[in-house]
């Protein structure tokens, strides 16, 4: 739909709620794949990490967990939808910040492309160079690097998207479009490519860990992630185009 006066007249409230409902759908959404797909691969993955510790010696109190695992379950929505919620808040804050200069006279294209554009930098970049372990891979030890390497590489996607935009719209107008998309995509991926060669690699995954398990549980993760932003953004835009007043000439 077209940004009209209207339309950017609109005030940030009105676009924060659509955002935080819209969050929370997404988050909602994104929890019932996570549970019905993801949570058997995390009860295969606990069961091998029990399996391979060693016996505890008798008489030592066995420790309980903080959280039982049908805690876990039951919390999976919770802690789904409140990410969901904190999401949508800030896309609709960088919806609000940048509209006007995304390039585009459509609230819905707008919308889905600032999806696009978390999606790739926020998801998929990171997940290429380091991606999700299920329990029993991973050393603790090396928890604080495996935490800073990954913020890093989190930092370079969104900064080699935000790189890609502005050179695709750095060409002169008349410049042909298929000129401006090559160079973005040129600057996209050699701001990410400098990204993984400076970034250390990761590998902690125990040599005896079935690499079907371990696959499946990455592609589950990645799948909610997908189903989140991409639910983010149709519903974003959905709600920004129901809730619109009408255009005056």
């Amino acid at each position: 739909m077209p940004l009209t006066a209207t339309t950017k007249a609109t005030g940030f409230g009105t676009i924060l709620l659509r955002g935080l409902l819209a969050g929370l759908i997404a988050g909602l959404l994104a929890g019932v794949f996570a549970y019905t797909i993801g949570e058997p691969k995390v009860d295969a993955a606990i069961a091998i990490e029990e399996a391979a510790a060693p016996p505890a010696a008798p008489g030592t109190p066995t420790e309980e967990p903080l959280v039982s695992r049908d805690g876990q379950k039951g919390g999976l929505f919770l802690a789904t939808g409140l990410y969901g919620v904190a999401l949508g808040g800030l896309f609709a804050v960088a919806y609000a910040l940048l509209r006007r200069r995304l390039h585009t006279h459509h609230d819905t294209r707008a919308a889905l492309g600032l999806a696009a554009a978390g999606l790739l930098g926020v998801v998929l970049v990171p997940w290429i160079k380091y991606p999700p372990n299920p329990p029993a891979v991973g050393d603790p030890a090396t928890i604080d690097q495996r935490t800073g390497s990954y913020l890093a590489i989190l930092v370079i996607g969104v900064t080699a998207v935000a790189a890609a935009v502005l050179a695709f719209r750095a060409p002169r107008p008349h410049t042909p479009e298929w000129l401006r998309l090559l160079t973005g995509l040129g600057a996209f991926l050699l701001i990410v490519t400098i990204g993984y060669a400076l970034l250390p690699n990761i590998d902690e995954v125990p040599a005896t860990f079935p690499p079907s398990l371990l696959w499946n549980f990455r592609i589950t993760s990645l799948g909610v992630q997908a189903i989140m932003w991409t639910t983010l953004g149709l519903t974003f835009a959905a709600l920004t185009t129901r809730t619109r007043p009408p255009a005056t000439t």
